[in-house]
């Protein structure tokens, strides 16, 4: 099958033998999941579609990420958006793979792939470039041992009385969203405070926040006595609430689903979010519209939908079709704080 993606297509018309390479943060593109090599990548959505195919794919803070003793004879970095984000790949390529590595890197033009050439300079990786077409760029360089360990990307910043762990390409990166700070003003005249401290499981409201990120939400819920569930597509917004949770001494459960993949048969009084709208620069309602559409199956009869999103977002159409009815809480322009309950 022929290349999906732009960055794709450049990749396929390049005279390589890409056969047991590692393709690391790719995009969803066939002519990858179809064709050779491994994977290796922060997306759980990704990871799952490569292994459905038979494909050996490793998320992106697994122990070893190159799967078997013998390590690939290259890799193909797609540089993300996050600069910060694409330093720490190139650390941990460097960590993980044998010195002298092939590595190129690819990505559009306006997606920042020139940004990667400062950082490449920096970490002490000569690179040349290789082609460029359909708007994207190619480099090319081989790894070498870097002193930086790539774990150094781990932050933490305090916000609504809680410690809260960041990672670059984790949403709202080092600070508190303040559409997040809206549905938070919001939530406590929604959601009644149980007895965590007590352990009286009877007192406790079962809620899932969707989209995780570092775990604000998660937290503030678990503060008040909430039994709470968080899941997120991105492995770093895993592994951010499973620390921001342990830092603040809070319990609750994290895991790397995409919206409701790990959670079937599974019902909760509220469900509450920050969706996520966009994959990198084109907008992308699949997540959000997934969200809403098969949130009435995940809740229990009364249980309820709170989520907050731009204001110029089409969600009432969606509430609409799923909830036959919705209330809008908060309005500041920016942002909208919805509702809608399972009848």
């Amino acid at each position: 099958m022929p290349a999906e993606t732009a960055v794709c297509q450049l990749l396929e018309r390049q005279a390589m033998d890409y056969r047991g390479w590692l393709w690391v943060a790719p995009p969803r593109d066939a002519w990858l999941e179809e064709g050779e090599g491994r994977l290796l990548s922060a997306d759980h959505a990704v990871v799952e579609a490569w292994r459905a195919r038979g494909r050996l794919a490793s998320s992106a803070l697994a122990d070893d990420p190159c799967h078997e003793p013998v390590p690939p004879p290259g890799a193909v970095l797609f540089w993300p958006k996050s600069h910060a984000l694409g330093e720490w790949w190139l650390l941990r390529l460097c960590q993980a793979l044998p010195a002298g590595t092939p590595l190129q890197v690819a990505g559009e033009n306006n997606g920042g792939i020139k940004r990667a050439l400062k950082v490449l300079a920096a970490l002490g990786l000569g690179c040349r470039k290789r082609d460029s077409a359909r708007r994207c760029t190619l480099y090319e360089t081989r790894l070498e041992p870097v002193s930086l360990n790539p774990d150094l990307a781990w932050s933490r910043f305090e916000a609504e009385g809680l410690t809260l762990a960041s990672h670059p390409g984790v949403f709202g990166h080092g600070k508190l969203d303040d559409g997040t700070r809206l549905l938070l003003e919001r939530l406590p005249a929604l959601l009644p405070e149980g007895d965590a401290a007590m352990g009286e499981s009877e007192t406790q409201h079962a809620v899932l926040d969707v989209g995780c990120g570092d775990g604000i939400l998660a937290a503030w819920l678990a503060r008040r006595g909430a039994a709470v569930t968080a899941v997120d597509v991105n492995a770093f917004a895993v592994e951010a609430t499973r620390r921001t949770l342990a830092a603040n001494a809070l319990p609750g459960e994290a895991l790397a689903s995409d919206v409701y993949s790990r959670l079937e048969g599974r019902r909760f009084d509220a469900i509450v979010s920050n969706p996520p709208f966009h994959q990198e620069r084109a907008i992308d309602f699949g997540p959000a519209a997934r969200l809403i559409r098969e949130a009435p199956a995940h809740l229990a009869p009364g249980g309820q939908l709170v989520l907050v999103a731009n204001a110029f977002l089409p969600y009432p159409d969606l509430l609409e079709a799923a909830f036959g009815s919705f209330e809008v809480l908060a309005d500041d322009r920016r942002f909208r704080v919805y509702r809608a309950v399972r009848r």
